[in-house]
């Protein structure tokens, strides 16, 4: 097939894309690159063997958006594009409002009019709120607890809707977890600007000598070793999750949605040692207060995924702690060389 991939150049939608042009799809990618480098989506074309056209376009250019759709005549598109902090998110909540859903709300009916149904949409465990026991299934109800949440539940609404007005629509949401690790080549992995917001990045860099030292924030959880549990997945095993949920759309008509990740928690300190044995030494860091909103510990129940999708998990965190840490090795500074 050929398939529109908004936010293709950042860090799960690249591995998305070249997992897509493994399988034999043509890709074509959307991005205003505001968060991620050209450089990604070179590189995925050196590991494919093949490219994907780029088209710098924001989607709240709504004309702009219609003229790459009548230029590529996608038949499905896969969507990652949108601001993706959930601490910044309460800073500039405007922000991503518009980016997320005004952004998502524009894709949708340039999709309409060029009569394209089909969307897999990247969704987050975020949408789980903090009233719902773990493991997390998808028959529960939702209720996020900050603007970044809210703005993928939103758009879990809008498809939702959009799909219940028109039975041709096919609408994949996929909820998932906690992504990290690298392609195993180190040609392509996350390169998060600034300050890391989320832990294994941020291990790399005090790894590879940009951070001083891992702040862990509490260690007086009801988890076995005081720390968070969170369920981390490989990214690479995220992207196959994408193309299968892809596959799966094409003939099932309607709104599906999936968790995506391991089943299961890793602790803070946990993944933090993983992380030392792939660098083989260790690594410093001290604890500090817990973070407010912070829960001691949430994973997903993956099975309806692998129960339609035949679609789970592979890979270990041994493994994603040396996939992400050959990136960060090879790349110190990310795609800026």
């Amino acid at each position: 097939m050929r398939i529109l991939v908004t936010g293709g150049t950042g860090y799960i939608g690249s591995h998305t894309v070249l997992a897509l042009l493994e399988a034999g799809h043509d890709v074509i990618v959307v991005d205003n690159l505001y968060n991620s480098s050209p450089e990604a989506l070179r590189r995925v074309g050196e590991l494919a063997g093949r490219t994907a056209d780029l088209e710098v376009v924001d989607l709240t250019d709504e004309s702009a958006l219609e003229d790459v759709f009548a230029r590529h005549h996608p038949e499905s598109v896969i969507h990652f594009a949108g601001l993706k902090a959930v601490g910044e998110s309460t800073r500039i909540p405007l922000d991503y409002y518009y980016n997320n859903t005004a952004g998502t709300i524009s894709l949708l009916r340039v999709m309409q009019r060029s009569g394209i149904r089909s969307i897999v949409f990247s969704s987050s465990a975020t949408v789980y709120g903090e009233h719902n026991p773990y493991p997390y299934m998808e028959h529960m109800e939702i209720g996020a607890m900050n603007p970044y949440g809210r703005t993928k539940e939103q758009v879990e609404d809008i498809l939702s809707d959009v799909a219940a007005a028109d039975p041709e629509w096919r609408v994949a949401l996929l909820r998932y977890f906690n992504p990290v690790g690298a392609h195993p080549s180190g040609r392509i992995g996350e390169d998060p600007q600034g300050i890391p917001n989320n832990l294994v990045p941020f291990i790399a860099q005090v790894a590879v000598g940009r951070r001083e030292r891992l702040q862990i924030f509490g260690d007086d959880y009801d988890t076995p070793d005081g720390t968070c549990l969170r369920d981390y997945i490989h990214v690479v095993d995220l992207a196959e999750g994408h193309v299968a949920a892809l596959e799966y759309i094409a003939g099932h008509p309607g709104t599906h949605r999936w968790n995506l990740g391991g089943g299961s928690g890793t602790s803070v300190l946990e993944m933090l040692h993983a992380f030392e044995k792939a660098v083989g030494r260790e690594l410093p860091y001290e604890f500090a207060p817990r973070r407010p909103g912070d829960l001691p510990a949430f994973w997903a129940d993956a099975s309806r995924a692998k129960a339609d999708l035949e679609w789970s998990v592979t890979r270990s965190i041994d493994e994603m702690c040396r996939d992400h840490w050959r990136w960060q090795e090879n790349n110190p500074n990310g795609y800026a060389g």
